[in-house]
């Protein structure tokens, strides 16, 4: 195969509009997620767990919007929508086949391999969708939902962000997509321990958020929590996802790559006029 057929192509290009609304999400994502560790001490932060449903609400307005923008300026045709439905249905009906068992989570394998195929904005967007629709599938809506649909889509996003996109094949390229699916489980747990984390009460437990402790303090508090409460969840999510990519990335990375050129996502979609 030559470097010219190996060309990439994306079925969602970022612009600059969508780019500002990506930047902003999760600039307001991030001081969601860190806030605890932001704040002062004594600044009664855990008076404000009322207020948190409205934040999350906020953060899926913002994501919407990304996902609006994403569409509107790069010109999302029929193919890529079919593409963005085909793979999230398959995330969201892959999720719960391991649920509460020990962290197996083959979805994330799939998002890992789609984002690294079909680009980081395509990723973005099949990350939030996805979670969005196993939120559906699996009655897990809640205030939570929104910052599972920015971590997805950050997870996803970054596959498709990893280098040698054209010339890496092989066994170079599945060990880069297994590493980086590793490392991302983790991060992806540790982020949403942050969105439940704050809310134990400090009375409950001695791992909880204090307001009135020091950053060093809440830190140590927060790393015992992950390591009591989802190390072994995280740990569970990173060896299937290794796993996976190792078994079974070969034949979905051919499979999906094919899929892309047949699709042909940047040629323009023409219709003839009917014959006289």
């Amino acid at each position: 195969m030559t470097a010219t057929s190996r060309a990439r192509v994306r079925a969602v290009r970022l612009g600059p509009r969508s780019l500002a609304a990506l930047f902003l999400v999760s600039a307001v994502g991030v001081a969601g997620f860190f806030w605890p560790f932001l704040a002062p001490p004594g600044s009664q932060i855990g008076a404000h767990a009322e207020d948190a449903p409205w934040l999350f609400a906020g953060l899926l307005i913002l994501l919407v919007a990304v996902v609006s923008a994403t569409i509107s300026e790069s010109g999302l045709g029929p193919k890529a929508v079919a593409m963005v439905g085909v793979l999230a249905a398959t995330g969201a009906a892959l999720r719960p086949v391991g649920a509460g068992t020990a962290g197996i989570e083959p979805m994330f394998f799939l998002m890992v391999l789609s984002g690294r195929v079909l680009g980081p904005g395509f990723g973005f967007v099949l990350g939030s969708v996805t979670m969005f629709a196993s939120a559906l599938l699996t009655g897990g809506v809640g205030p939570w939902m929104p910052f599972q649909m920015l971590a997805m889509g950050w997870f996803t996003m970054g596959a498709g962000l990893l280098p040698g996109q054209v010339r890496l094949r092989g066994w170079g390229e599945r060990l880069l997509l297994a590493g980086y699916g590793f490392f991302a489980a983790f991060a992806y747990g540790t982020v949403m321990n942050l969105a439940g984390w704050p809310f134990m009460g400090a009375l409950t437990s001695n791992i909880a958020f204090d307001p009135d402790g020091t950053v060093r303090a809440n830190l140590a508090r927060f790393v015992a929590y992950c390591l009591t409460t989802s190390m072994g969840w995280d740990l569970g999510r990173a060896v299937c996802t290794v796993v996976l990519t190792l078994v079974l990335g070969p034949a979905l990375l051919r499979a999906l790559r094919r899929a892309t050129r047949r699709a042909a996502f940047e040629t323009a979609v023409t219709f003839d006029a009917p014959a006289e």
